[in-house]
């Protein structure tokens, strides 16, 4: 069985436990030894990074490497077409996500204690997100991808989509949502994989933000 060293609040972990699931591999997880960031986890993984994936002897981390790793291992249920064309289209989807609206995303995580908030950053950090919403808008608008299967590429999109949801209101003022986000939210939620992956996985959501006081 493989098994996959996660933390609780981590987007990148759910995402990989989409894929997870969407593959139905059977999987088990673990906190890092020791906790993150700590000379026991890092003798196991010197990156320090989480997820980490542990496949008999295989140390592998960073969840898109783990994702294409897991596409090639396990093919059976593909999550990247099979196209050229679809293929970069999805991988195209990834790297939005994990170098643009991620990020976007992120630039709240120090402001969402109420204590601790700041306005002008969280201004400028709707801002970053607005710009990126509009962007995914555009992309998806263009993407030849079809809706109805999973692709690689949505399994951190919508993870994060549900990570600003949460954050329209308590940490952020309301967006301005493009008509094409909404529609691929709701499509990408009425998946399986990710269905059982936000059941499992919002109430962690939802501690981080009763912990931060927030909600």
């Amino acid at each position: 069985m493989l098994r996959v060293i996660t933390s609780d609040h981590s987007l990148y972990c759910a995402k990989l436990r989409i894929l997870l699931r969407h593959k139905g591999l059977a999987f088990e997880e673990m906190p890092p030894p020791g906790g993150g960031g700590s000379p026991e986890y890092m003798s196991i993984v010197p990156s320090g990074n989480i997820p980490a994936l542990l496949d008999g002897d295989l140390v592998l981390t960073d969840s898109e490497a783990i994702a294409e790793y897991l596409e090639e291992k396990h093919p059976d249920r593909p999550m990247l077409p099979n196209t050229m064309i679809g293929r970069a289209l999805s991988r195209e989807r990834s790297r939005f996500s994990d170098t643009r609206l991620e990020p976007a995303l992120r630039l709240t995580f120090p402001h969402v204690a109420p204590a601790t908030r700041d306005p002008k950053a969280i201004t400028e950090a709707h801002a970053m997100i607005t710009k990126r919403l509009n962007a995914l808008a555009v992309m998806l608008e263009r993407s030849q991808l079809p809706r109805d299967q999973l692709w690689m590429g949505d399994c951190g999109t919508i993870v994060t989509l549900e990570w600003i949801a949460l954050f329209e209101g308590p940490v952020i003022p309301v967006l301005d949502w493009p008509k094409a986000v909404i529609a691929y939210r709701a499509q990408m939620l009425a998946h399986p994989a990710v269905a059982d992956e936000m059941t499992a996985y919002r109430p962690e959501m939802l501690r981080y933000m009763h912990e931060k006081g927030a909600l």
